[in-house]
């Protein structure tokens, strides 16, 4: 009753903060997709959203001498409301895999389930792209040159809730239930460019092994529709540690469908991991204010 008590006083709290409000319904979608990585701003008031992604796996262990194969999906629904810098989501994977040992004894045998799944909410804290930079009549260099206000990113904050079932074949048991997971995202809009960091604490309390992250991400716009992406993630707890390195591309098909591919690799043996996927982008967009962000070059430049 405690650890649910402190969960519900910790997801209360985090949404009851007031910040200043900005505007940030994009005309197109606004998905997290293919990356690993949240941007910092919402899906905007009234939009409801949901991305899916289906991957084959891959991984071979040089110590314990295994391999896994087989196949997974992740998804997110993400809905903003009450305000256009705050949504809520829920996120979570599913995990297939048969396990074959390359040496000894041991049996082959088959695990899946969720991993984890997970419920929280987004709030845009600060959005330096409210303003568009004023327009210098005589002077090329201050139109075209560096701002410093073009080096201050877009500031967003997440807090969830994790939930880990019981008998997880991917967990230790002590990892299971409830417990907190936090996030801090900081994004950079430099024209057809985007970068993207999450500073991540997870299940950093209620459990025996909290797991911190960092992911960032570069996101380039070839096009009005073709964009592509390169992402490094680095992960530090008792139970996996890993530096992992994604890429891939989206198309935007129509301004609420988005199409991607993607693929994993990762720098160590013990396990070894590469993986490959699809996944879509979808949103019904309900949104009835008139008041847009103002968008550089492509209809994929914002997370």
């Amino acid at each position: 009753m405690n650890r649910a008590r402190n969960l519900s006083l910790f997801l209360l709290f985090t949404i009851s903060l007031s910040f200043s409000a900005f505007s940030q319904y994009t005309e197109t979608i606004n998905s997290n997709r293919p990356g690993q990585s949240q941007g910092a701003f919402a899906v905007g008031n009234g939009v409801l959203q949901g991305e899916l992604g289906a991957y084959s796996t891959n991984e071979e262990h040089n110590l314990l001498n295994y391999k896994a194969e087989g196949w997974g999906t992740d998804f997110a629904i993400r809905y903003g409301f009450l305000m256009e810098q705050l949504e809520i989501n829920l996120e979570g994977s599913y995990l297939n895999d048969d396990v074959t040992y390359t040496s000894g004894n041991y049996p082959d045998f088959h695990e899946s389930g969720f991993p984890k799944l997970t419920a929280g909410v987004k709030y845009l804290i600060y959005d330096p792209y409210k303003k568009e930079r004023k327009i210098n009549l005589y002077s090329y260099h201050a139109n075209h040159g560096v701002k410093w206000r073009d080096l201050v990113p877009a500031v967003g904050a997440y807090a969830g809730i994790n939930y880990i079932h019981s008998d997880n074949p991917y967990l230790p048991t002590s990892q299971e239930g409830m417990s907190p997971k936090v996030m801090l995202i900081t994004q950079h809009n430099w024209g057809r460019f985007v970068w993207t960091n999450n500073f991540i604490g997870d299940q950093i309390i209620m459990t025996d092994y909290p797991t911190y992250a960092w992911i960032t991400t570069m996101t380039h716009s070839f096009t009005s529709r073709i964009a592509g992406f390169v992402e490094y993630q680095m992960i530090k707890s008792d139970i996996y540690a890993d530096d992992i390195f994604r890429f891939g591309g989206a198309y935007l098909i129509t301004k609420d469908f988005q199409v991607d591919i993607n693929a994993l690799t990762n720098f160590k043996d013990t396990p070894s991991k590469f993986q490959y996927g699809l996944g879509v982008s979808y949103r019904l967009d309900f949104h009835d204010h008139d008041e847009l962000l103002p968008t550089e070059g492509s209809e994929l430049d914002r997370k």
